[in-house]
């Protein structure tokens, strides 16, 4: 049996995943997966793939598109996308220290210090976003790394920075305990997640794999309280907000496609440039033969 290793974030969105592994679909597939965590992110996905230490991983669209264009010319792709893996956006919270009652407002932030679990994450490519959105003149004065949620959440209550973003219902939780103070929210105008591979990962694992987490999304549809479950025991949600998140996702079917690529590549890109966190914004021929190499097309069996 085939064996490959697929890097995803522990969260409420792996529970397709996490039944694909627990239902047998993976092995039915004739393939044995390594399901590996990556608490940090995306990021830190990108790194694992780019030595060599996945080869799948499950993460957030904008960090992996803009991976993709940032290549520089004549580098070989490290990875590929293969297919949607969430069609509906993601909540960005934007999160502050308990006691900052100086900070209130979104707009507040225009020249601040900003936590990242890593450069190129999605918690650091969707500050970008925050900024355009909210039109700031001024950049960020720093963007600091601070590897894990836990790190981030100390982080805005010792002063090292002033706010960082991550997914909203992980945040709750926080928000609710009196941890860390929400000032705002921002979405992301595109499908939230995808699936890669390595480039040299071969079409039958692939193929295996997407098949078979389809299916774990299709079970996850079918079977809401089992899911509700999973969530609740595993990531350590709250049933109500379990509840509510179950309320605004949507899984991509059949998830070895992109579904809409003007939503998933050309929004995600027209974004990440107004935002001005391309490498290569003033090279869009690059960029686009970037994409050509960087979509991977799973042909019919």
């Amino acid at each position: 049996m085939k064996s490959i290793r697929v890097g995803y974030i522990p969260e409420h969105f792996s529970t397709p995943l996490l039944f694909a592994q627990q239902k047998g679909f993976f092995a039915n597939q004739g393939v044995e997966v390594d399901l590996i965590q990556y608490p940090s992110g995306s990021g830190h996905l990108i790194q694992a793939l780019t030595c060599g230490d996945l080869d799948i991983a499950v993460g957030l669209t904008e960090a992996f598109v803009r991976g993709i264009a940032d290549k520089d010319q004549g580098a070989e792709a490290v990875y590929q996308l293969v297919g949607t893996y969430v069609k509906s956006p993601l909540n960005w919270a934007v999160s502050t220290g308990a006691q900052r009652n100086d900070l209130v407002d979104l707009k507040q932030l225009e020249g601040s210090k900003i936590g990242v679990s890593r450069v190129g994450s999605g918690s650091y490519v969707m500050s970008y976003v925050l900024a355009l959105d909210n039109k700031f003149q001024q950049p960020f004065q720093d963007h600091v790394v601070c590897d894990t949620f836990a790190n981030l959440r100390a982080a805005v209550n010792n002063n090292s920075v002033d706010a960082f973003l991550w997914e909203h219902f992980t945040s709750k939780k926080y928000y609710d305990n009196g941890e860390i103070k929400n000032i705002g929210n921002i979405y992301t105008p595109w499908p939230s997640w995808v699936i890669v591979k390595s480039k040299s990962l071969e079409s039958e694992s692939v193929r295996a794999f997407t098949t078979a987490v389809s299916e774990g999304i299709v079970y996850f549809n079918a079977h809401k309280q089992e899911s509700l479950d999973l969530i609740v025991n595993s990531f350590d949600y709250s049933k109500e907000d379990a509840t509510a998140w179950l309320s605004t996702v949507e899984f991509h079917v059949p998830c070895h496609t992109l579904g809409d690529r003007n939503k998933v590549i050309d929004n995600t890109l027209r974004v990440l440039k107004a935002a001005n966190v391309l490498k290569h914004k003033d090279d869009p021929e690059l960029i686009q033969t970037n994409l050509q190499g960087g979509i991977y097309e799973l042909t019919p069996k």
